[in-house]
């Protein structure tokens, strides 16, 4: 009797089991009718009051949403669409682009990121800025203006410098200024000549990277960020990364370990004659004060009536000639660092949407191929603001 009842019981329950799949459209959402099932799953079913309880919560909700579905085939039944094909017909579901396009990035953990979430974040990183520069603290003198066709043409045509005025005594004695000025007179500007850090060289550029980020509220809002995105499992894990990627050396001439991608953003070098990268708008007042830059004019000025700005200038570097050095104008050495390597870690080679005060900024990153770094990272080849396209 006893296994009569247990067998009863299990009867039961596998029928209920059955007739719950029966009534469900969990992995049914945009098939033809079916008679065998006492519900339907299609796009009809509403029209014919047949649909399953849950077809809104499994179908009506995924049907535009790419979740799951990216590089599926083609249904015609679908509302929107989730393949490589579907920006060419115009009918990708309107995330397509967040979860499933090339421009969208992954964590570390295999997260998806958004850009709408890097903009959100880019927004919260410019609220916490509080070593940006004031107006009273920073003034400058853009003068001549230059439609994008002629910033080859190398002509001075300013005949004042671009930093009017600086504060130093109340920004270069704020912790990551100061953290800032003592890495960057530690590089050789020429490609090809191997870089060769001392102990205390070393331990400034630590420094640095724990004193913008470890040490700063918008360092640690970045790093909380890619924590929960599982990008990093640790703080410590975070800070050493940003070391090897940042201040880890390759080669750009000759076999030598002669660049970072610190050097080429914040400080700067001479490739080929040219002058090639130089982001940074410190480095860049530092140079004018001595006599070793000269302002020639800018390309674009961003639509920022505060700090940070961003600009894309054109200048002479003791001879060599950078024909548009963007750069964000006024932000403190931690906002660049957290805005260079959020836009590195989640759209490495790509280009990266942030928004600053409700205005939207591009930052294009370059990824360093030739060479690596723990399990196959990539070193940082660059990072700047993108000059508008209008």
């Amino acid at each position: 009797m006893k296994v009569i009842a247990v067998l009863a019981l299990w009867m039961t329950l596998f029928y209920q089991g059955y007739s719950n799949t029966l009534d469900s459209c969990r992995g049914r959402c945009g098939y033809g009718t079916d008679n065998t099932f006492s519900c339907q799953c299609n796009s009809s079913c509403e029209r014919f009051s047949d649909c399953c309880s849950d077809f809104i919560e499994v179908c009506k909700a995924a049907a535009t949403s790419c979740k799951g579905r990216c590089g599926e085939k083609y249904n015609s039944q679908n509302q929107c669409h989730c393949n490589s094909k579907c920006a060419q017909h115009n009918n990708c579901c309107s995330d397509y682009a967040a979860v499933c396009d090339s421009s969208a990035g992954e964590g570390g953990g295999g997260t998806v990121i958004t850009d709408a979430e890097i903009k959100a974040l880019s927004e919260t990183l410019y609220a916490l800025d509080s070593n940006k520069a004031s107006a009273s603290e920073l003034i400058i003198d853009p003068q001549a203006l230059v439609p994008g066709s002629q910033t080859s043409s190398q002509k001075d045509l300013s005949s004042g410098v671009l930093f009017q005025y600086l504060d130093e005594k109340a920004l270069f004695s704020r912790p990551t200024y100061a953290a800032l000025l003592a890495v960057l007179d530690n590089y050789h500007r020429m490609t090809g000549q191997t870089e060769d850090f001392s102990p205390q060289q070393l331990a400034e550029q630590e420094a640095f990277v724990k004193e913008t980020m470890s040490n700063t509220e918008l360092g640690r809002e970045l790093f909380a960020f890619l924590y929960t995105k599982g990008v990093y499992a640790s703080e410590e894990a975070f800070i050493e990364d940003l070391k090897m990627m940042w201040f880890g050396l390759y080669s750009r001439n000759n076999n030598k370990l002669d660049s970072s991608g610190f050097e080429h953003i914040f400080v700067g070098e001479i490739k080929g004659g040219k002058v090639s990268g130089f982001h940074n708008w410190i480095q860049f007042y530092l140079l004018e004060k001595r006599g070793q830059l000269n302002y020639y004019s800018h390309s674009f000025d961003g639509p920022w009536t505060t700090y940070p700005d961003v600009m894309g200038m054109q200048f002479m570097w003791d001879g060599y000639f950078k024909q548009v050095g963007s750069a964000v104008i006024g932000s403190s050495p931690e906002f660049d660092f957290a805005l260079y390597s959020l836009c590195y870690i989640t759209r490495p080679g790509k280009q990266c949407r942030l928004s600053l005060g409700g205005k939207q900024l591009i930052i294009q990153t370059y990824t360093w191929d030739n060479s690596f770094y723990g399990d196959k990272k990539k070193f940082i080849a660059s990072a700047y603001p993108a000059t508008p396209t209008n």
